[in-house]
């Protein structure tokens, strides 16, 4: 008799086990039983994606990205947001760099112009570079409003080197 217990003791402790592992199963893993197609788990294409983005976006119903709206300074060379330009300025000229530009001179003597107090930040040293200071060589440049930028140092004959990232006026 005691062998009896024993076997039914163990086959209810694996039953109860099996049953609390699927009850557990199928409320740990959020209710699994929609299928692919269905309202609950809907199927969509890359299309269908596309196009409700470019509603919420304001850009019609097109699959192709609109164009952008605002037209480019005449200067301002036509340019990714990511691709870098390199740009000669020549001693008299000022590259004034629109928000956001990031600049690294590369060759010459370069200073920084700004019309007001505040500066461009060298990303490098972690300072704050004001008007008329020298811009080190191989440092990144964050222009963070527009109306600064940077020129060839006074009395310099050789023109700068510099990469650009972003718009910008040469004037």
């Amino acid at each position: 008799m005691k062998t009896y217990w024993k076997v039914s003791l163990a086959a209810m402790a694996i039953g109860a086990g099996i049953w609390i592992g699927s009850v557990y199963n199928s409320t740990a893993m959020g209710a699994g039983t929609a299928s692919p197609g269905t309202t609950d788990d809907p199927v969509v294409t890359k299309s269908y994606v596309d196009e409700q983005i470019q509603k919420a976006l304001g850009g019609g119903t097109g699959t192709k990205p609109s164009e952008p709206s605002t037209p480019t300074k005449p200067s301002q060379p036509s340019q990714g947001a990511d691709e870098v330009k390199v740009v000669k300025l020549n001693p008299g000229k000022v590259l004034i760099a629109d928000a956001g530009t990031e600049v690294i001179v590369r060759s010459g003597n370069a200073v920084i112009y700004t019309q007001d107090a505040d500066g461009v930040a060298n990303l490098t040293e972690g300072k704050d570079l004001l008007n008329g200071q020298p811009a080190p060589k191989n440092h990144l440049l964050s222009f963070p409003r527009e109306g600064r930028g940077v020129t060839v140092k006074e009395g310099q004959k050789s023109s700068l080197v510099l990469m650009v990232r972003g718009g910008y006026q040469i004037k």
